[in-house]
């Protein structure tokens, strides 16, 4: 059993930086990959950013390259998205999931959190 909180959503002007977090149950947080997704409306949920298990190791939507960062703190127990220079095309619900595998795919994670809000004015 996992269960993840996501939060730090907001509104924020175009270009502007937000960083949107995601706590964790602390029994087997470390075992697991943790990636973040997001889901506009009207859109399928769309894979952000993944990182392993000891956090050496990330992957990123050609969307976020360059921009966003995925990081988290096993000692934590949290996961973290630091969203920079942020586009109106970013506007979404932004989930946090955990998973077995190092994966892209939203069907490779058990468990997820409820979301937070990101929209982006331009």
């Amino acid at each position: 059993q996992v269960q993840l909180v996501e939060s730090g959503g907001g509104l924020v002007q175009a270009g502007d930086s937000l960083r949107v977090s995601c706590a964790a149950s602390g029994r087997t947080f470390s075992s697991h990959f943790m990636g973040w997704f997001r889901q506009a409306p009207g859109k399928e949920r769309e894979f952000v950013a993944v990182i392993n298990r000891n956090g050496d190791s990330t992957h990123y939507a050609d969307s976020a390259k360059g921009r966003f960062t995925i990081s988290r703190d096993n000692a934590k127990n949290t996961v973290y998205l630091q969203m920079n220079s942020l586009k109106p095309e970013d506007t979404a619900v932004y989930y946090c999931a955990a998973g077995l595998f190092f994966s892209t795919d939203a069907d490779e994670y058990a468990y997820w959190g409820q979301g937070t809000q990101v929209t982006v004015s331009s």
